[in-house]
C-alpha cells in the first residue's frame, strides 16, 4: 500500500495544564492535598505560606467563608463563586495532552508523589506494616522454650491458624507437614495445647466449643460461675446452642436467674479471638468542612487547617522587571505563572467543595435534625443539576472528602443512597430503611426475634413497601444475623 495524504475531521477533548492541575486538586483527599501543597512549596520558589498572619482564634475563624445551607447556591450573580465548571481557564500555557491520555476514569488519586524508584514506588512515603496474627504468635513462640522438633510443630500449627484464630488443619495434616518420622501424634497435640495458652485467649481452637473452654479455663479458679460455665460448655453444648433453658437448669441444678448469670459469662467470651489482632493500619481522617447549627440555621464552613494559606512571594515577584529573555528571567516568569495558577486552582477547589457540601446539607436537612431515619434519597445527578455542574465533577468532590457534623464525621458519599417507593407514591432512602430495620431489631424481644417477613410487614404498615429479600439484603449489609441466630433467653 502506498503512503497517501488524507484529510480527516474529528472532535476530541483536550486539556490545558491548568485544567489538569485543577482537576487533580479537586479529587485529592485532604491528606493528599497537604502533600501536594508541600511539594509545590518545595519546587516553586514563588510560593510561600502566609505565615505573617498569625493564627486567628475560633471566633475570628468563623468569619471566614461560611455558608448557610438555605441560602446556598441561590444567587446566580455571585461573582465570588468560582467553579471548574463555570470558569474557563485561558490558554496561557499551550495544550500539551488529550483528556484520554491522562484521565481514563474518575478514580481519585491515592498516595502522595515523592522520590520513587524505577518502578514508581514511593519509598519515602511507605508505612510499616501492622503486626499480623501469625507475627504475634511467632513472637510468643520465640519467647517460649521449645525443643527443635516441638518448634517445627509449633510453626506448622501457627501457619494453619486462620484469621478468626481457629486451627484450619487437622493434627494428622500438621504431622504430615512436619515430615519427621520420630514425631508422633501425641506430641503434636501436646504442642497444640501449649500454643493454645498464647495470647489472645482461645487461639488455635479446633471448634467453637474448644475456643470457649480455653477462655473459661484461663479465668481464675475463684471466678464467679466459672465452673458451671465450663460444665455447660463441655458437657451440654448442644443444649446451649438450642437455648433449652429447662434442660440446662435441670442438668446444672440451677434456677433460671443463676443460669442466666452463667450464660452471661459465656456471652462475654470472644468467639473469634483472631480478630483482636489485626494487621490493618488505622486510616486517619481530617474533615474538609464543618457543619454546625447556629441561630436555628445550619451553616457550612471550610476547615481552615485542611490546607495552609498560600501567596506569591512579593520579593521574588519584584525581581521580574527586565524584558529580556535570559534564562533567569524566564525561570522566574514561569514560576510566577505556575504559582498563580496553583493558588487559583486551590481556591477553585475550596469554593466548589463548599458549594457541594452546602447543597448536601440543604438537601439532607432532616438527617441533621432527626437522624438516619429521616435521610432522603439522593443521587449525584440531583446535586449536579442544582449547582449546574457535571456529575463527574460532583463525583470527584464527594470522593474521599469528609464532613464533621454534630452527629459524627461522614464521607460525602454517605449522604447519597438509592430510593425505594412508598405506598403513598413517595420515595424512601435506603439508608433510612436500614436505620428502621436496625431500630426494629434493637427493640425486639430476645426470646422472640422478628423475622424478615415480619419486619417487611411492619415497614409496610409505615407506608414503606419493601420485599422480604430486600429486608434480608439490608440486614446482611449491617451484619445482623437472621432471626433464628438472634434468639436469646429472656
Amino acid at each position: 500500500m502506498k503512503p497517501t495524504i488524507q484529510l480527516r475531521l474529528g472532535q476530541h477533548l483536550t486539556m490545558t495544564p491548568q485544567l489538569q492541575q485543577a482537576i487533580k486538586l479537586l479529587q485529592l483527599s485532604t491528606l493528599d492535598l497537604k502533600q501536594e501543597i508541600q511539594e509545590a512549596l518545595e519546587s516553586n520558589l514563588m510560593l510561600e505560606t502566609d505565615e505573617d498572619n498569625p493564627r486567628r482564634d475560633e471566633n475570628e475563624r468563623r468569619e471566614e467563608p461560611v455558608r448557610e445551607s438555605q441560602d446556598a447556591g441561590n444567587d446566580p450573580n455571585n461573582e465570588s463563586e468560582i467553579s471548574i465548571e463555570s470558569e474557563r481557564m485561558p490558554d496561557e500555557l499551550p495544550v500539551d495532552t488529550v483528556w484520554d491520555d491522562i484521565y481514563d476514569s474518575i478514580t481519585p488519586v491515592s498516595g502522595a508523589v515523592g522520590p520513587a524508584g524505577d518502578d514508581g514506588q514511593d519509598f519515602l512515603n511507605q508505612q510499616s506494616a501492622g503486626e499480623s496474627l501469625q507475627d504475634h504468635l511467632i513472637w510468643q513462640m520465640q519467647l517460649t522454650p521449645f525443643s527443635p522438633s516441638d518448634l517445627a510443630i509449633a510453626e506448622a500449627i501457627i501457619d494453619s491458624i486462620n484469621e478468626d484464630g481457629y486451627l484450619g488443619a487437622s493434627l494428622e495434616d500438621i504431622l504430615a507437614s512436619v515430615d519427621d518420622p520420630d514425631i508422633e501424634l501425641d506430641e503434636v497435640e501436646a504442642v497444640l495445647h501449649r500454643v493454645q495458652a498464647f495470647d489472645p485467649p482461645g487461639i488455635a481452637a479446633r471448634d467453637l466449643r474448644e475456643c470457649l473452654l480455653i477462655q473459661l479455663r484461663q479465668l481464675p479458679d475463684d471466678f464467679e460461675w466459672r465452673s458451671e460455665a465450663i460444665t455447660l460448655v463441655s458437657e451440654h453444648f448442644d443444649l446451649l446452642a438450642q437455648q433449652e433453658e429447662t434442660q440446662m437448669c435441670r442438668r446444672l441444678k440451677l434456677n433460671s436467674d443463676e443460669l442466666m448469670s452463667v450464660i452471661h459469662l459465656i456471652r462475654s467470651l470472644n468467639p473469634r479471638p483472631g480478630t483482636s489482632v489485626t494487621a490493618t493500619q488505622p486510616s486517619y481522617i481530617e474533615p474538609d468542612v464543618f457543619v454546625d447549627k447556629r441561630n436555628n440555621k445550619w451553616r457550612v464552613e471550610l476547615n481552615p487547617d485542611a490546607a495552609p494559606r498560600l501567596r506569591v512571594n512579593a520579593e521574588y515577584a519584584g525581581m521580574i522587571r527586565r524584558a529580556d529573555n535570559s534564562a533567569d528571567n524566564v525561570t522566574l516568569k514561569n514560576h510566577l505563572q505556575e504559582a498563580r495558577w496553583f493558588i487559583k486552582s486551590l481556591q477553585s477547589r475550596n469554593d466548589t467543595l463548599l458549594r457541594v457540601a452546602t447543597q448536601i446539607v440543604d438537601f439532607q436537612r432532616n438527617f441533621f435534625e432527626y437522624g438516619e431515619e429521616a435521610m432522603k434519597p439522593l443521587v449525584l445527578r440531583d446535586i449536579a443539576e442544582a449547582l449546574s455542574m457535571h456529575e463527574s465533577t460532583i463525583s470527584r468532590v464527594t470522593t474521599q472528602k469528609y464532613m464533621h457534623t454534630p452527629r459524627g464525621t461522614y464521607e460525602f458519599k454517605y449522604f447519597f443512597s438509592s430510593h425505594v417507593s412508598t405506598a403513598s407514591g413517595g420515595e424512601a432512602s435506603a439508608t433510612a430503611i436500614r436505620a428502621l430495620i436496625k431500630k426494629l431489631v434493637g427493640a425486639e424481644k430476645p426470646n422472640k426475634p422478628l423475622s424478615d417477613n415480619k419486619i417487611a410487614a411492619i415497614l409496610a404498615d409505615q407506608g414503606i413497601n419493601v420485599a422480604r429479600r430486600t429486608v434480608a439484603k439490608y440486614r446482611e449489609s449491617m451484619a445482623i444475623p437472621p432471626s433464628n441466630e438472634r434468639k436469646r433467653l429472656a
